[in-house]
């Protein structure tokens, strides 16, 4: 952890001759903006849900064709022989992910080298707890569809967490959930997504085309002299980022791994007056379009399933089975799993504040792995049209349960009064 101050004026002066400066801690501030993405994101998840019950609604109504027919409606650009005509579908997942993933990037620099997870005692619990929240699924997703050759691809859907909704189940318990357990979902939602990286890289990279990953390499090489240069002109990120992911895309990887790549490159310092970077600046400014506006319109694109000819024979379809199976009973499971046997052999420390309900209750509603399962489903079944229903009713199904049971548990295992917060501090009898 930093232990550092920042010199901020606060509060405002109220005339330019006040020369009046308050020394506020570093913790102070971080504490802040983990507080401010908490609400934000809380919010976010709410318009979620929202955006994913329209999609629903749309898919089953009269307006079901042009719902379908909008999304796979071709647009973009040819210049020459460069091609840039995509479904729409395919636009909001390549290329407003991306932006997604660049504030998944900037969260995990900052937090890496300022925040809750700059020592391996802090990030040791997490990173434990999510590796066996991602083995633990796709091995219970494998199991159920061992004699299906085609669904087997479909093992990385369970393996990673939805922060937005996941965050938004603890608001809604409120301050009964320790501070210590919701930094520690929220590590290990940073860290599955990562997880989900990694496995895009890996498991989705087509034929590599050498031109455009030669172009992507001297992207990354300006970006690298950028930022050791210390040059704060968003503009020079933004035009480089887009260079970055028409490479990308165009190259064989991912498009969205550029945000990824991109937000490495971000500096972290020289901070203001105001004790903000770069970095936290773009941070900032993206949450509300990534919470507000780019998360709802991934989850109404991807989240519309239709209930027509749909019977109890369809839950039971190895793969949909094996998706909610692997979110509402692998996740818990393995997480809990791994972070008992970290803790029994010394590996990691215990959370402070936190019993076996609370911990029990946020290991099951880190089973919502809505926007990343859906995400890692249209990947890994790419092509395969017949799969596309089955994929959004086991991610909804194991979605759904893992958030209502993980919202009960906490909801009514954990007790009114935490920390001074609830009903409010007993009163001090003062003897006679």
């Amino acid at each position: 952890m930093v232990h550092g101050i920042i010199s901020r004026s606060w509060p405002p002066p109220r005339n330019k001759r006040s020369r009046d400066v308050e020394l506020i801690p570093v913790r102070v501030l971080l504490t802040r903006a983990v507080q401010d993405f908490l609400r934000l994101e809380s919010a976010g998840g709410l318009l979620l849900l929202g955006a994913a019950v329209l999609a629903c609604i749309v898919a089953n109504s009269a307006y079901a064709p042009t719902y379908a027919a909008f999304l796979s409606a071709r647009v973009g650009l040819e210049l020459g022989s460069l091609s840039l005509l995509k479904p729409v579908l395919l636009w909001i997942n390549d290329g407003l992910m991306a932006v997604f993933f660049f504030l998944v990037g900037l969260e995990l620099k900052r937090e890496v080298m300022q925040g809750e997870l700059t020592e391996w005692s802090q990030i040791s619990l997490p990173v434990i707890g999510a590796l066996g929240g991602m083995a633990v699924p796709a091995a219970v997703y494998v199991l159920l569809n061992w004699d299906n050759p085609i669904g087997k691809a479909g093992w990385p859907i369970p393996v990673a967490t939805d922060i937005a909704f996941a965050l938004a189940v603890l608001r809604l318990v409120g301050d009964r959930v320790p501070t210590s357990l919701k930094t520690f979902l929220l590590a290990l939602a940073i860290f599955d997504d990562v997880g989900a990286i990694a496995l895009i890289a890996v498991l989705f990279t087509r034929d590599l085309a050498v031109l455009p990953l030669v172009i992507a390499g001297i992207a990354v090489t300006v970006l690298f002299v950028l930022n050791r240069a210390r040059v704060l002109r968003v503009s020079a990120y933004v035009i480089l980022g887009c260079v970055l992911w028409l490479a990308v895309l165009k190259s064989g990887i991912h498009a969205t791994l550029a945000g990824i790549v991109l937000a490495l490159f971000i500096p972290i310092e020289p901070v203001d007056r105001e004790g903000q970077s770069l970095l936290h600046r773009l941070e900032d400014a993206l949450h509300p379009w990534v919470a507000y506006l780019i998360l709802p319109v991934f989850a109404f694109a991807n989240a519309g399933l239709s209930l027509r000819g749909m019977s109890l024979d369809s839950m039971l379809d190895p793969v949909p089975l094996g998706i909610a199976a692997g979110l509402f009973i692998g996740k818990p499971v393995g997480i809990l799993a791994a972070v008992w046997l970290a803790i029994a052999l010394g590996a990691a420390k215990p959370l402070n504040g936190s019993n076996g309900v609370s911990f029990f209750g946020v290991a099951l509603v880190c089973g919502i792995g809505f926007t990343m399962s859906l995400f890692l489903g249209s990947l890994a079944f790419a092509g395969l049209p017949e799969y596309e229903m089955r994929i959004r009713l086991g991610v909804i199904a194991g979605s759904l349960l893992s958030a209502i049971t993980g919202y009960l548990v906490l909801r009514f295992g954990l007790p009114r009064e935490r920390r001074g917060v609830g009903r409010g501090p007993k009163p001090i009898r003062l003897p006679r």
